[in-house]
């Protein structure tokens, strides 16, 4: 049972590559488990380049305890035992997508663009940290048994003098082997990411992966706007029935606008009073023009003209009524 730093006790081995062995390990400091990595120079390597090669490991792991994601793995510290670096990181349970794929297959495409989306994140937050990845793999994505995504492999092959198309591209090849096929409903997703230029940005592909990855329909391209909606008409026209340039609606029957002159309730007294004696004038005329028209020559000639001058208030007219003169 080695003890390296004096701190962290080596318990058994998580996974060993060409570069390195990860060890679950014991921090006899707060007595919880660590991940450890052991980095190791190549065999045949001369001495004096194995110390610069562990030197660029340690600033690369230094650097990499910069970035603070959920789907990053947390570097928690660097110790050195023999001239080495180990590196100390949260121990994250699960599998890797690779021994994933091998024990179960292609994942399904609402996964496979969940598991894309959480990496893309990953290696966005990385690169503003100012350390890229030089290529993420899937032996380098585990798979949480609470459900997240961890990108590992920061500060081991370094991402540096890396545009942001190198997480595209290292993107687009993780889909590929993470799904059945191009013909998926991530089939048009993975050919961008994989052509020679992506056409699209880092922003577009992790919006439309977690679209996806909710259930929504694949699109033709990748990133295109989740929805479109017609604008509000601004300007007025023919045939304009609302917005600012269109007419004002006259104001309905009961609201027109009101003159100066105040109107008043009519006096029903006076009114009636007046029809008494209208009617009385009206009596006393006729019974005149009846007696008038028993004398000789008198009244007007047969098919005779009547008089065009203005009627007089009160006056009678030619069929016996009263004329009211127009304002």
């Amino acid at each position: 049972m080695t003890v390296i730093a004096g701190r962290y006790r080596l318990l058994d081995v998580l996974a060993e590559g060409t570069t390195g062995t990860v060890w679950r390990a014991l921090d006899e400091t707060d007595r919880h488990e660590v991940a450890l990595k052991e980095f190791r120079a190549p065999a045949g390597l001369p001495a004096d380049e194995a110390l610069l090669l562990y030197a660029r490991r340690e600033r690369a792991a230094r650097a990499a305890a910069r970035i603070s994601h959920p789907s990053v793995v947390r570097v928690l510290a660097v110790a050195t035992e023999d001239g080495r670096p180990w590196v100390v990181m949260e121990l994250v349970r699960g599998l890797t997508l690779a021994e994933t794929l091998d024990a179960g297959g292609p994942l399904p495409a609402r996964e496979a663009a969940r598991v894309g989306a959480e990496v893309l994140a990953g290696l966005r937050a990385a690169r503003e940290a100012g350390v890229p990845h030089g290529g993420v793999r899937p032996g380098q994505v585990l798979l949480a048994n609470d459900g997240r995504v961890v990108v590992t492999g920061f500060g081991g092959a370094p991402g540096d003098g890396t545009g942001p198309e190198t997480d595209l591209r290292s993107l687009g090849a993780l889909l590929d082997a993470a799904v059945d096929g191009r013909s998926g409903p991530l089939g048009a997703v993975i050919d961008e990411l994989t052509g020679e230029a992506p056409g699209v940005t880092a922003d577009q592909v992790e919006r439309e992966l977690r679209r996806m990855a909710a259930g929504g329909a694949p699109r033709t391209e990748p990133g295109a706007a989740a929805e479109t909606s017609t604008p509000p008409r601004t300007t007025g026209g023919d045939d304009d029935a609302t917005g600012p340039g269109a007419p004002a609606p006259p104001p309905p029957a009961t609201e027109r606008p009101r003159t100066g002159r105040r109107r008043t309730a009519p006096r029903r007294g006076p009114v009636l009073v007046a029809g008494v004696v209208g009617a009385l004038l009206i009596a006393g005329v006729l019974t005149y023009q009846a007696v008038r028209d028993d004398g000789p020559g008198t009244g007007p000639e047969p098919g005779g003209v009547t008089s065009t001058a203005p009627a007089r208030p009160g006056a009678a007219g030619a069929d016996g009524g009263t004329v009211t003169p127009r304002p």
